[in-house]
């Protein structure tokens, strides 16, 4: 945008419509400039230690080996189950999550209690993993006078309590493992459906009508067609894509002796090279990330569709809103308690002593407050949690600098330029840290010493910052001409003219800030892979008491509920910005 005289007159000449953005932010001098932090963090945080794991996969002590630890890797036992196992998990979990988010998603909007399911359902998205995990451990313990799902199965069965069905036993313990999974991200998938489905402009149902269209017409012409097709396919990809990070539920809720038969990539590559560099870890790794990578440009073809529309105005007649139908309330109904249940069971524990959460079923026991006395009496806890609230809120305060300074002159490229960046961007994004472990913890030994602090809140920001970017770029890039044009009129300066436009998109600023804060506060993987004596965050603790589960029980169930009320509180206030914020723009 630039000044001149007409006439005599002062004008404003516009230049930062689509075609023109380029000219009209930051010189390239202050682009990279602006670019330089985020492009440190990514290049010796995750590009670096991605070439360093190539490189190990076909060397050793710097000697060409060629497809040696490839082979090794492959042949050692049980590894075919394990990449089978993983593919199952990226085939049939998303395919459950979607189809279940869809149902409920429709069920809540048709229902008068659709605000309180669909409540409900968001609540597990922010429970820790590690909390999930020690849920539904509960629930399946082996034990029929304490796991109430294995007491109900004997039932069910007719079988004795001593030959009652082993939720977490090795023919069944991966189906245990999903229905936790599957718990636990159907409540994102019921927000991006709802998102997509109040998207959908009533013109369309009313045209089919007029046309003869019938029900099944309306929905597949007026709904499915148009976008739910293209939003099933982005749920599906998004959640493939999160069944690679698996690593917490698995290493919490299996018991040691059934681990390997739940063992997918993210435990194995842990299992194989731990914190450090191997051969065979590495040949791991990159085909964990040629995987990955495959199902990346999966996402990435159906994300950069215009997805989901821009939002449509109201009609001044809207259609009228049908009755709810006793089916769709009682489906609601019915949702809303069986994702219940499992809180009840987490609550119900925590609330007996640690004997009695240890002897027997949280039903034989009247309730005390023993765990939490025992709890919150010693200093570990108390530690852990004033550790993990200044390393949260010091990598989200970090991370939300730094990607907004690299958002700002990204927004603004397009065509190939655009998509790359975008591509780039979210493969770093779904880099699993187990792949990065041994090369980063090599990076840290240079510039600080493993173990540390400092080291662990490094790590947090690179993890945390292609996401940032990613969604912060999309917010900026999506904004209407006239914000971008008050935005440089408004300020002199590139940071006055930042600051007016993180203004205009609030929703994903905040979507940034809940997001990245919650996953370092739940934290496990980077913990475990980067902690040292003086730097205990909470996913951590709460794992190390999971080892002695049983007598734990009590203890770990109290822990886990004041664990999960800071990110469950920041999550259900927020949920409004973070559906906004993270569907503005597509991945350009």
């Amino acid at each position: 945008m630039s000044e001149t005289r007409v006439l005599g007159e002062l004008a404003v000449l516009d230049d930062v419509g689509p075609p023109r953005r380029g000219r009209a932010y930051p010189a390239a001098g202050a682009t990279s400039a602006l670019l330089l932090p985020a492009a440190l963090l990514l290049g010796a945080l995750v590009l670096w230690p991605v070439l360093r794991t190539l490189h190990a996969s076909v060397t050793t002590d710097g000697h060409w080996v060629g497809a040696e630890h490839f082979r090794a890797a492959l042949d050692a036992p049980h590894t075919g189950a394990v990449v089978g196992r993983t593919v199952l998990w990226a085939v049939l979990v998303p395919a459950v999550v979607t189809a279940l988010g869809y149902l409920f998603a429709v069920v809540s909007r048709r229902s008068q209690e659709g605000g309180l399911v669909r409540l409900i359902l968001l609540v597990p998205v922010a429970l820790p993993l590690v909390v999930t995990g020690v849920t539904f451990r509960l629930m399946y313990d082996p034990d029929p006078t304490r796991g109430l799902v294995t007491l109900l199965a004997a039932r069910v069965t007719g079988r004795s309590t001593e030959d009652a069905p082993q939720l977490l036993g090795p023919g069944l313990v991966t189906v245990a493992l999903m229905s936790a999974f599957v718990w636990a991200w159907v409540g994102l998938a019921v927000l991006v459906f709802r998102a997509a489905l109040d998207r959908v402009p009533p013109s369309l149902a009313d045209a089919v009508r007029a046309y003869g269209g019938g029900r099944r017409h309306v929905l597949w012409d007026a709904q499915w067609r148009p976008l739910l097709l293209r939003t099933v396919a982005v749920v599906f990809a998004l959640v493939a894509l999160g069944t690679s990070r698996t690593f917490d539920l698995i290493l919490v809720m299996t018991p040691g002796s059934v681990r390997d038969d739940a063992s997918v990539l993210a435990l194995r590559v842990w299992q194989t090279s731990g914190g450090t560099t191997t051969g065979q870890g590495a040949a791991l790794g990159v085909v964990w990330l040629a995987a990955v990578a495959a199902g990346m440009l999966v996402a990435a073809f159906f994300v950069r569709q215009a997805w989901p529309p821009p939002r449509v105005e109201a009609t001044p007649d809207p259609a009228p809103v049908l009755p709810p139908r006793r089916l769709f309330r009682v489906l609601a109904a019915a949702a809303a308690l069986a994702w219940l249940f499992p809180l009840v069971v987490l609550l119900a524990t925590s609330a007996h002593g640690q004997v009695d959460a240890a002897a027997q079923g949280w039903w034989s026991a009247p309730p005390g407050a023993g765990s939490y006395a025992a709890l919150l009496g010693g200093g570990e806890l108390w530690r852990a949690l004033g550790f993990t609230l200044l390393l949260a809120t010091v990598v989200t305060a970090t991370v939300l600098v730094v990607a907004l300074l690299a958002a700002y002159p990204l927004a603004w490229l397009t065509g190939p330029a655009a998509q790359a960046t975008g591509l780039l961007l979210m493969a770093a994004t779904v880099v699993p840290v187990q792949v990065l472990a041994g090369p980063v913890n090599e990076v840290l030994g240079l510039v600080l010493s493993s173990g540390t602090a400092r080291g662990l809140a490094l790590v947090h920001v690179a993890l945390g910052v292609p996401f940032a970017v990613l969604v912060l770029r999309n917010a900026f890039a999506d904004l209407p001409a006239e914000q971008v044009r008050g935005a440089r009129l408004g300020g002199r300066r590139w940071w006055g003219t930042l600051r007016r436009l993180a203004r205009h998109n609030l929703p994903a600023v905040i979507a940034v800030s809940v997001l990245e804060f919650v996953q370092v506060w739940n934290d496990l993987a980077v913990g475990l892979l980067f902690s040292g004596p003086e730097a205990t965050p909470l996913g951590l603790f709460l794992a190390g008491q999971s080892r002695g589960f049983v007598s734990n029980s009590g203890v770990l169930a109290a822990g886990s509920v004041l664990a999960s009320v800071l990110p469950v509180a920041l999550m259900v206030l927020a949920r409004r910005q973070l559906v906004a914020g993270l569907v503005s723009g597509g991945v350009r």
